[in-house]
């Protein structure tokens, strides 16, 4: 295959500067098309970034014979619908994170992609970053020696219905996120830590809403075990005074910390002072994680997000959010 041609369905925030332009920097990668409900509005997407084309129809999109694959950047309720109509047009369908609401959908996501014939990427785009790269590096070489724990915090200050802005609201509507801002931000620290330490186990969690703003829960803690060995438990509470973000996994030898949104991690040595080493982000961060997309669309690499890894981080996510929310695990 030659250049990719991709369309996006749902040119909103996220694709102004993490995604859209990564589709048209990408080597053999190029966007083509863009939709949104609004025909303004995509219109006015297409005109600042340069777009041919422009739908406020994802259908028509979908149909275009110069779009080889579809982007789906819409909450997440929707991510299912789109997905069906992409594989059936016998498109590869590359979605945003989470993968959907619930790991049924994704399942459901998974199955017609495969009878379609055609590939399913998740954007949980942290997995092609160098910062982590390097991460798992030191793991494999074995830094730290056999890590036996992970502890992951992380906190931040509530989201009110009332404070935030109409485009965030989603994000605390169980309906359309199928949780509160733990489904939308733990997903990328938990799909990190399927990463390097493989998939994730056995896990038990205890969610509640403490702030009482919203209807989805706002604190999350769980336990959990890892395909290495290692017994992993977080927390993560969205009606604290502060953020914070940091993981922890201590070895027998060692450990390493870092966030999962920021650009440094440290290398803890017994009886040393740590070290600290910076890895800037990419100005468009989905950009490494699109470029091996597009390197396996055209035969050259592999990605390493895919529709099964982020199965299991909706997994993990419904098995900590089952006490709050009653669905089956």
């Amino acid at each position: 295959m030659g250049t990719i041609r991709w369309g996006i369905i749902g040119c909103g925030d996220v694709t102004e500067v993490k995604s859209g332009p990564a589709l048209q920097k990408a080597e053999g990668s190029a966007l083509t098309a863009v939709m949104r409900r609004s025909g303004e509005l995509a219109k006015d997407y297409a005109s600042r970034h340069g777009v041919p084309k422009w739908y406020d129809d994802a259908e028509r999109l979908i149909a275009d014979p110069e779009v080889d694959a579809v982007y789906v950047a819409t909450p997440p309720s929707s991510h299912l619908q789109y997905a069906l109509l992409a594989a059936r047009a016998g498109k590869p369908v590359y979605v945003e994170k989470p993968m959907a609401r619930n790991t049924a959908e994704c399942e459901a996501m998974i199955a017609a992609c495969a009878t379609a014939g055609v590939p399913l990427y998740v954007a949980y785009y942290r997995r092609a970053h160098e910062r982590f790269a390097r991460i798992r590096e030191l793991l494999a070489q074995g830094a730290i020696g056999q890590v036996r724990f992970v502890r992951t915090l992380q906190t931040g200050r509530v989201l009110a219905p009332e404070q935030a802005s109409s485009g965030q609201l989603w994000r605390i509507d169980p309906k359309i996120a199928g949780g509160g801002l733990f489904v939308d931000l733990a997903s990328h620290t938990l799909d990190v830590l399927d990463h390097l330490l493989g998939p994730i186990s056995d896990c038990t969690g205890i969610a509640a809403n403490q702030a009482g703003r919203y209807e989805a829960e706002d604190i999350v803690s769980g336990t959990y075990r890892f395909a290495s060995g290692a017994i992993g438990t977080g927390t993560w509470c969205f009606s604290a005074y502060e953020g914070l973000d940091r993981n922890e996994l201590i070895g027998s030898d060692g450990a390493l910390v870092f966030p999962t949104f920021g650009d440094w991690y440290e290398l803890h040595r017994a009886g040393g002072a740590p070290e600290r080493f910076t890895v800037p982000n990419p100005q468009h961060v989905q950009q490494p994680l699109i470029q091996q997309i597009v390197d396996e669309l055209r035969g050259r690499g592999r990605s390493s997000s895919t529709g099964q890894s982020a199965l299991r981080t909706n997994r993990v996510m419904d098995a900590l959010l089952q006490p709050y929310y009653g669905y089956p695990c």
